[in-house]
Parts: structure tokens; sequence; C-alpha cells
């Protein structure tokens, strides 16, 4: 019978899953992007269509993983304003239809203060629109555990900031007050739910 000690490590105060291979679960993933709108407010939306891999070493520095999001799934609760992310001025998901990450390394984050969690740094390459940017996320490991139906999972958020100019997006309209509709800086919130490989 597998328990939770034989898929969890603590590596230095922090938590690890066990190795191998983990497969991110799209139903219960998604990014949270947050945008400033006219100056004064944040507007919210979500990316789901998120698929990948995690792998997981027995030297936590070692693990690498590779994320791709579908661009076409963007939605912030407007229909119109979904539409004009879709579009060239935004996304342009008729010809890059998927965002895609790939991490180059994974550090531990410091210093580190909080022992109930693992937090860790992951820098990697970040493809919109056929452009890559070089990115650094800080992700925090939410534990593991054994599903009703036996299945290994692991959840997991991460973090960071983006300048959407770096990447070819640089859509905006002036305000008379001064500023600009839409904010250049997006803050990036990854949710990720995954199953290991034996029990996928």
């Amino acid at each position: 019978m597998v328990t939770t000690t034989d898929i969890l490590r603590v590596v230095e105060g922090r938590k690890v899953p066990a190795p191998g291979t983990w497969f991110i679960d799209p139903v219960h993933s998604e990014v949270g992007l947050t945008a400033t709108h006219l100056v004064v407010s944040k507007v919210r939306g979500r990316l789901t269509g998120v698929a990948g891999a995690i792998v997981i070493d027995t030297v936590p520095e070692r693990s690498s993983g590779e994320v791709s999001v579908d661009a076409t799934t963007i939605e912030t609760g407007d229909a119109k304003r979904d539409q004009h992310l879709r579009s060239p001025e935004f996304l342009d998901v008729e010809r890059f239809s998927v965002i895609r990450f790939v991490s180059s390394s994974v550090a531990p984050m410091t210093p580190y203060t909080n022992l109930d969690v693992g937090n860790w740094q992951v820098e990697g390459d970040l493809t919109v629109r056929d452009v890559t940017r070089r990115i650094l996320l800080e992700l925090e490991v939410g534990g593991v555990v054994i599903d009703p139906w036996g299945k290994v999972r692991t959840g997991m958020r991460a973090w960071t900031e983006v300048d959407r100019d770096q990447f070819g997006i640089t859509w905006n309209q002036a305000l008379e007050a001064g500023g600009f509709l839409v904010g250049k800086s997006l803050t990036v919130d990854v949710q990720i739910e995954a199953v290991r490989q034996d029990d996928a």
C-alpha cells in the first residue's frame, strides 16, 4: 500500500514530490493573468488547456518541466474583450495557438523562511506569439496526496510578472488623464495539479 511518506520527501525543510514523471491534469490546472485597467483597477483572466509533464529528480535541483497552454482558451468574463485578446493585436491565436514554457534550472529560494511549503525558483524559456524570453518563476509545492481512486497527485503554484511588450503584444490606448488603458506588466499565477506516471 502506498503511503504519503513514500511519495513526499522533505529536503532541507522543503516539500518535494517523490522522483519520477508527473503528468499535468488539464482539468485541475490553469494559468491566471492579472493586468492593470485604466490605471486604477485590475482585470483578471485565465487560460485553461494546460498540459505537459514535470520530471522530479532524486536531486531536486536537477528536476525539469515543460508546459503548454492553449492560447485560444483565454477568458476574462467578457466575450468582446476575450475576442480582442485572441486577435492579432494581442495573442493572435490563429497563428500562435500555443504558449509554451520549458524550464532550464531549479534552485531553492533564498532566504527561506516558511518551512511549511516548498519554495523554489524555476528559470526557463517562455514562448508567446513565437517570441521566446527567459523568465524566473517562484514555485510553491503544496504537497502530495493519494486521491480516492488511488492515484498519486501533487499540487503546485508558480507565479511571476512579465512585460507583454517583450513578446510583441504592444497594443494600447493613451488616456486623456495620463497613462494607458491596459498595463504593460502582467501578473501570472499558475495552478497545477499533476498525477504520477505510474498512477496516470
